[in-house]
């Protein structure tokens, strides 16, 4: 092999790097910073991608040294709902905890991420948070609303049947999701009270429970992977072939992600 062949190889491909932003918890007087093992493990072992915990607790000002490392965003589920004031509205479940270390963090992630062409995948309170990161807004209580069926687990219910499959969600036929997954219907778990109501900018639904209620987005028209679910993906991903086609095409996403910043470090070389 010639001396320029070797100068001209590409180098090995390493494993993307995805940032998973934590939530605020007070355990006995004490504040913590959570991430639950059961996001973790799918993004590693189907995915392929190496997470970076990520604390909202400091605020936004090393923002962008966190996305400099990045070459995804994972917004993960949790037990506490959106601040309403950030969509313009009065809240109406007071009785619900909330982060607004989260929130204050995660929105301006959402523009800053869009805004490097960087994939984010969201799960339940991610997606949520795309969507008001982009505009939208949000039923805080889908359950009260005409029409719509109570989307809520029972807490009473043992774990396994609070995740169990419980209804069907219809996928738009033609849709990038519908590609991925080589079906128009899924059946999936259902563990939250409130759920997208008008959309944010760029965004398309692309899922649907049987009662109407959004339950998939995409934003093909404002970045190259944008994508988010109202269900639990995560729960068990090793026993489910759709989680594993969803957690795998986000992992391609980012690996496509790693190719494009080699070749442009490669070419400014």
């Amino acid at each position: 092999m010639s001396n320029s062949n070797i100068g001209n190889k590409q180098p090995a491909l390493r494993k993307p790097v995805v940032l998973m932003t934590m939530g605020s918890q007070e355990r006995k007087g004490h504040d913590y910073q959570v991430m639950t093992h059961k996001y973790i493990t799918p993004l590693v072992e189907f995915s392929a991608c190496v997470p970076v915990l990520v604390p909202t607790c400091c605020g936004i000002d090393d923002l962008e040294s966190y996305l400099d490392m990045a070459d995804g965003v994972y917004l993960t589920g949790a037990g506490s709902n959106i601040d309403p004031a950030l969509y313009g509205q009065e809240n109406q479940t007071p009785g619900k905890g909330q982060d607004p270390q989260r929130d204050l963090f995660d929105i301006p992630l959402v523009k800053a991420a869009l805004k490097r062409g960087l994939p984010i995948f969201g799960v339940c309170r991610g997606m949520q948070e795309i969507n008001v990161a982009l505009g939208g807004d949000i039923y805080q209580k889908v359950y009260a609303e005409p029409g719509f069926n109570d989307h809520r687990e029972n807490p009473e219910d043992p774990v396994e049947v609070q995740y169990a499959q419980v209804h069907a969600v219809n996928i738009q036929p033609g849709s990038w999701l519908q590609e991925v997954l080589g079906t128009d219907q899924i059946r999936v778990n259902s563990l939250h009270g409130q759920g997208l109501r008008n959309l944010g900018a760029g965004l398309e639904p692309i899922a649907h429970a049987e009662d109407g209620l959004v339950e998939a987005i995409h934003g093909p028209s404002i970045s190259p992977f944008l994508f988010a679910v109202q269900w639990h993906p995560e729960w068990q991903a090793a026993k489910n072939p759709d989680s594993i086609k969803i957690f795998q095409a986000f992992g391609d996403a980012c690996r496509a992600q790693v190719r494009k910043a080699q070749v442009k470090r490669h070419h400014a070389a």
